[in-house]
């Protein structure tokens, strides 16, 4: 479907997804509907149309993209409103519908935390790998506002129950290894998230992870960032924040450029 004016198509809002200067997008469509068919697009909040302008303060000087379930009067009813408002705000060309018809990512509402936007998770402190790409993950295609605790193992889950956090990458608990697999494959999964690039994605994460660099030639790598960013920051939050341009950077190999190749030529006489 092509996009008209004000509105972009679900492929391009798919190229900005999972990088650092992604929109906001607001899911505006009915709760009638919605209970139809409970998933999101990646990031996507929910918020009633009629009170989009309450959004207001978190949108100054950032794009927007409004959904509703077709691409009609809801999306671009909103997207109007915002505009009058100074708000570059865009609507998904068909909706949800037309993003499902795609065959692009959509994650279940049930598989999110509440609330899921701002949300608070937990694991041990000292990460290396998982503990970083996880909230990678999280942050480019579930909940850009999400929050991260790091705590000592054994307080991992007081510190959950005593916060009202979801604990992850820690033994017994839903988010974390699953046989053969590591935590970022599980989220991967649970949220729907199963596109090739983070697939591809996925599979130098555990290899570096779980100690199986035969799975990819580019875990070494992976791992030789990662001891190195925890020997250089002190601070967890450093440590998440200084990698996150890391990730974003594997994201975009795994996306556009993994068959690339580099090489340094003779020169010819």
């Amino acid at each position: 479907m092509a996009a008209a004016y004000s509105e972009i198509s679900p492929a391009q809002l798919m190229r900005l997804i999972g990088t650092s200067d992604a929109p906001m997008i607001i899911d505006v469509i009915r709760d009638d509907d919605f209970s139809l068919d409970p998933r999101l697009v990646p990031t996507a909040r929910r918020h009633p149309h009629d009170k989009v302008l309450d959004l207001r303060p978190e949108l100054d000087n950032r794009r927007c993209i409004v959904i509703c379930q077709k691409g009609k009067k809801l999306s671009h009813g909103a997207a109007a409103l915002l505009r009058i408002h100074g708000i570059a705000a865009e609507v998904l060309a068909g909706g949800t519908l037309a993003w499902r018809d795609a065959g692009l990512p959509l994650v279940p509402l049930a598989s999110l935390p509440v609330p899921h936007i701002g949300s608070l998770w937990v694991t041990r402190h000292r990460p290396k790998i998982d503990r970083i790409a996880c909230p990678w993950l999280i942050r480019r295609f579930v909940d850009p506002a999400a929050r991260f605790l790091f705590v000592p193992p054994a307080e991992v889950m007081g510190v959950a129950e005593k916060f009202g956090a979801t604990p992850f990458d820690i033994e017994n608990t839903f988010w974390s290894h699953r046989g053969s697999r590591c935590s970022f494959d599980v989220m991967m999964e649970e949220f729907g998230l199963s596109t090739i690039a983070l697939a591809r994605l996925a599979t130098v994460i555990r290899a570096a992870d779980t100690n199986t660099p035969d799975l990819s030639p580019q875990a070494a790598g992976l791992l030789a960032f990662s001891v190195g960013l925890s020997r250089q920051y002190k601070n967890d939050m450093e440590q998440l924040e200084a990698a996150m341009p890391l990730y974003d950077a594997f994201y975009r190999w795994a996306r556009d450029g993994y068959d690339e190749s580099h090489d340094w030529p003779a020169v010819k006489q």
